[in-house]
């Protein structure tokens, strides 16, 4: 029972990583927000490889570049577009796009690790689609290319370098633990991030970095990242990944709703159906 509260839990804290994430870029840019979140989560990550792993496993040539493309991928360009993204659009219609991370995950294991594409799956794919299109276009499925907007392309560009993420981590994690690809991919990217948070000016906002902001980076970094991986991690290895991924389809539904009850957020009809259809989808698509 507990390891389901947690996966809960863990949905609800990811889905309101929307909510933190529009709350930071009001404070700080969107380079420099991605930088505090990463450091916290590198430091929190890296204290848990060290207790479990008791030290951090020197990697082989191979194993380097497969980390450093874990970072610039699934942290460095993901986060990037994530805060520029939540800048100009919503967090509700942000999470609904990232939660067609699975649908292409599907269509780029079928192209790169020549899996089969199913009825049941291509079903899935198409649905996910069309209730993105439907949220979109705010109903309106013939005016879709007016109501895409430049933060729409950037939430559209985390959910590719997801997808990047998680088909070079299938290759890199048959030698490293989940912990460890997690752990140096994070410590890349968070130095990747550096630079350009730099450029922006962020050594001179970190003195002007008020309480509330801290504290959001530090539940952006700590819950969202470390301890929603442990959670889920416990997860996979107590009910299987297939029953855990399960609860990934509760993360834009306690977006759209925790935007609505602290962002003020509006629910229309057609974010509703196109979310459903989405949830829908992406079950079909793991089911298959």
């Amino acid at each position: 029972m507990i390891v389901y509260i947690k996966l809960v839990l863990t949905a609800v804290v990811w889905g309101s990583t929307f909510i933190a994430g529009r709350l930071v870029v009001q404070s700080l840019e969107p380079f420099s927000a991605a930088f505090c979140r990463f450091a916290v989560s590198s430091i929190c990550l890296l204290l848990l490889t060290l207790k479990i792993e008791g030290h951090l496993p020197q990697l082989q040539k191979k194993q380097l570049l497969q980390v450093f493309l874990l970072g610039m991928t699934g942290v460095f360009a993901y986060n990037a577009f994530f805060f520029f993204g939540l800048q100009t659009i919503a967090a509700s219609r942000a999470a609904l796009i990232v939660a067609l991370n699975p649908t292409f995950i599907a269509l780029g294991s079928v192209l790169f690790f020549k899996e089969k594409l199913t009825t049941l799956k291509t079903i899935g794919i198409i649905t996910s689609l069309l209730g993105a299109a439907l949220a979109i276009s705010r109903g309106m499925l013939d005016t879709l290319d007016n109501n895409l907007s430049l933060g729409d392309f950037f939430l559209f560009g985390c959910v590719f370098s997801w997808v990047a993420y998680t088909l070079i981590g299938k290759i890199a994690m048959q030698q490293l633990s989940p912990l460890v690809a997690t752990t140096y991919a994070c410590l890349i990217g968070t130095v990747a991030l550096f630079i350009p948070a730099a450029i922006e000016g962020f050594l001179q906002e970190l003195i002007q970095i008020d309480l509330a902001t801290w504290l959001v980076i530090l539940y952006l970094g700590f819950l969202s990242s470390a301890l929603g991986f442990i959670w889920y991690s416990e997860g996979v290895k107590a009910i299987g990944p297939a029953k855990a991924a399960i609860f990934i389809n509760l993360v834009p539904v306690s977006a759209i709703l925790l935007a609505a009850v602290l962002l003020q957020e509006e629910i229309t009809l057609s974010l509703l159906m196109g979310g459903a259809l989405v949830v829908v989808g992406v079950l079909l698509t793991n089911k298959a």
